[in-house]
Parts: structure tokens; C-alpha cells; sequence
């Protein structure tokens, strides 16, 4: 007779801690939240809100193709509307250091980077992506939002009674954070991407965000 298969362990800890090496434990099991907590330095704070003041709209996407562990990503002419702003470079060092962390972490060969400028929620309900991991960082503004297992019904995903009245449920991404959200795509993780969505803003409100997807 055969024994009947354990059942999986549902991933439950997102953890969070002030050093890079938190984002390792996105590699465990159990783990579908890894955030470093992170201060950013003065020249690149100030650079991003320079950026959100000038009220341009910046939305940027490219596929970097990163072939082997000291391939340095290829980020010429990224936001370049605004390499005249103090702090551009210290931004681009920024962003060149979490792509190449991002990518030595999983192994991956090739990311996908959007960089953009908003000023509405863009995935306004709670959901979860299908993709095996995103990184998020917010550079300016509110960061995201998102719910600890067990706060909404995964089944009523999108259904906006079903998303949670009490305000205290709902954790949030503070700006400088770097987040890494498990997906659907997960390998084992099927069923248990983080629900997160994006948070409101007020009239006139902005942010500045990077996100890296993890292609190949």
C-alpha cells in the first residue's frame, strides 16, 4: 500500500531585515517575502525627487542579457532625460548594483528591467504575478502594499469586497526598500505568490519605481 504524499509546507514567512543578505532567504522553501530595509543614500534620495518634481513622465523598459556571473548590465542611456540632475550617476551605479545582485542570486541570465514614473495605482487590487520573482524598489514616493498569508481568501484575488476593511491588515513597502515577491511561477511555490498591490495616490501624488524580472 502506499503511503500518501506530505503535504506541502505553505510558504508563511516573509522576512525583513537591514542588510542585503536578507534577500537570500527568498531562496527557502517557506520563504515568499525577502525586503531589505534599506536607507538610501542622501545624493540618490534627492536625485529621485528632483525627478518627481520636474513632472516629465519617464517609463523605460529593457532586456538585459547578462551571459555569465561579471557581465555588467548594459544601462547607457537609461533616464537619460535626466543625466543632467546631480546624483544620475550615483542612481545608475544604484540600479547597476541590484541588477547584478538580482542576477547572481537566482542564477539568471537574463532580466527584465522597467523603470517609470507614476502618478496612479497601477495594479490597484490585490493579486499575485505570475512571473517566479520580482524585485521592487521604490525610489520616491509610497512603496506597495501587501497582505500576510491568511488576511484574504486567495480564491476572491481581484474581488474588491473581498480585500481587507481593517487598515492594520495591510503592510507596506517603505521608499528605499528593495523587496523580492515570489510568483506563481515559482517552481513549488504554485498557488502562494505574494498577494500585493499597488497603493493609491492622492492627487498630485508620485512615485519613482524600479522592478526586475527574473526571464532566464
Amino acid at each position: 500500500m502506499l503511503a500518501p504524499n506530505p503535504k506541502r509546507e505553505v510558504p508563511v514567512r516573509q522576512v525583513q531585515g537591514d542588510t542585503p543578505r536578507i534577500l537570500t532567504q527568498i531562496l527557502d522553501d517557506d520563504t515568499n517575502l525577502a525586503v531589505w530595509q534599506r536607507q538610501l543614500p542622501a545624493h540618490i534620495s534627492d536625485f529621485a525627487a528632483m525627478v518627481l518634481s520636474m513632472d516629465q513622465p519617464l517609463a523605460e523598459s529593457r532586456v538585459l542579457d547578462l551571459p555569465h556571473e561579471d557581465a555588467q548590465p548594459a544601462l547607457d542611456g537609461l533616464a537619460a532625460g535626466f543625466g543632467d540632475l546631480h546624483g544620475y550617476e550615483g542612481f545608475i551605479t544604484d540600479v547597476s548594483w541590484l541588477v547584478s545582485a538580482f542576477a547572481c542570486l537566482l542564477g539568471a541570465k537574463r532580466v527584465g528591467l522597467r523603470l517609470r514614473t507614476l502618478d496612479k495605482a497601477m495594479c490597484p487590487r490585490f493579486h499575485v504575478d505570475h512571473v517566479p520573482v520580482r524585485l521592487i524598489a521604490t525610489y520616491a514616493g509610497v512603496g506597495s502594499q501587501w497582505l500576510k498569508e491568511g488576511v484574504m481568501d486567495r480564491r476572491c484575488l481581484g474581488q474588491p469586497d473581498a480585500e481587507p476593511g481593517d487598515p492594520h491588515a495591510v503592510q507596506q513597502f517603505a521608499c528605499g526598500d528593495v523587496a523580492l515577491l515570489k510568483g506563481e511561477k515559482w517552481h513549488g511555490n504554485e498557488g502562494m505568490g505574494l498577494i500585493h498591490r499597488s497603493p493609491q495616490l492622492a492627487p498630485g501624488e508620485r512615485r519613482l519605481i524600479l522592478t526586475l524580472d527574473w526571464l532566464a
